[in-house]
């Protein structure tokens, strides 16, 4: 079962499912998503097509013990997080963090589902003041009470499933890299999106970032796996944030620390971005690259597919009238 099916992740994922079908290691997906069907969804013998709320802890229920116990679901992979950080409030919270305890109680005494794999984000770390510092599965969380709540209900999730300990069920948790790509939630694709990137003066911090194909392939490999705990996700991208910004051919202007919380909030209000400079202040200033030494060794996992970078739409119609020739 894969939530968040109607996600450009979650479509990702059943892609990469569906391809194993031919190795016999996926049989059947059940994909589970809260917006209408996407158009090449097609129900047939190995797929099939629900809609379900999961911010309410008895459509969770129903839906475990309904379709997937019809089904003889054995793994249960969830990606439904909500992608807006602008929202808050109880709503959003219930989405992040409430439905992932729902699932995750709901599947304890399954007759058939045995692994749940979740997927958490690099930003649940408390990121080091240092650029070069790799980042790994014990170092400390972002506890912060100041921290926002797209931050916090995201260490919530993410310590739910891990404290999640339960003899039947396996549970592993997927700290991935920013998913540069859109209507992903990224918070870095919003700011490539800009004909002008703001940097804080003196700093240019490294990055990294996950494509969508090596997303779904952790997460595949995460299901056929029985390892269990936290994992980091890295991307095959690193690189310095000024070079993220000439990739994707945008004008890079480096400002006073100070103002750049005040411009972006100025760049929400009238131009309707997403970019939150409160979410990634630390990120711009001290870095912090996830090391993927455990998920290598335990999951197979290494990325190889490099991210598609944002470009302003007459460089993507010159890109597609060349090919074209």
């Amino acid at each position: 079962m894969v939530t968040g099916a109607s996600t450009p992740l979650g479509l990702a994922i059943i892609d990469a499912l569906a391809a194993r079908d031919a190795l016999r290691e996926v049989s059947f997906v059940l994909a589970v998503g809260r917006d209408r069907r996407p158009s090449h969804l097609v129900d047939d013998r190995r797929l099939r097509y629900v809609g379900a709320d999961l911010t309410h802890a008895r459509a969770a229920h129903d839906l475990i013990w309904g379709e997937g116990r019809q089904h003889a679901i054995d793994t249960v992979i969830h990606a439904a997080q909500h992608r807006s950080a602008s929202d808050q409030g109880h709503g959003v919270h219930r989405q992040n963090v409430e439905s992932t305890r729902a699932l995750l109680v709901a599947c304890d005494t399954h007759p058939t589902i045995r692994r749940f794999v979740l997927r958490s984000f690099a930003e649940v770390y408390a990121t080091p003041h240092a650029t070069t510092h790799l980042l790994s599965e014990d170092d400390p969380l972002e506890f912060s009470p100041a921290t926002p709540q797209w931050i916090r209900d995201r260490v919530e999730a993410d310590l739910t499933a891990g404290a999640h300990v339960v003899p039947a069920l396996q549970v592993a948790v997927l700290r991935c890299a920013e998913l540069l790509a859109p209507e992903s939630g990224s918070q870095l694709w919003d700011y490539l999106g800009s004909r002008v990137c703001l940097r804080p003066l003196g700093f240019d911090p490294i990055i990294n970032v996950l494509s969508l194909e090596d997303a779904a392939t952790a997460f595949v490999l995460a299901a056929t796996s029985s390892a269990v705990g936290a994992f980091n996700i890295p991307g095959a991208d690193t690189l310095p944030l000024s070079r993220a910004i000439a990739e994707s051919l945008r004008f890079d202007v480096a400002v006073p620390g100070p103002l750049m919380s005040p411009l972006y909030r100025l760049r929400r209000r009238f131009a309707g971005f997403e970019f939150r400079y409160d979410l990634n202040a630390r990120r711009f200033h001290f870095g912090g690259v996830l090391d993927g030494v455990r998920a290598r060794e335990q999951l197979g996992y290494a990325p190889k597919v490099h991210v598609t970078w944002p470009r302003p739409w007459w460089r993507v119609l010159l890109d597609r009238l060349a090919t074209n020739r």
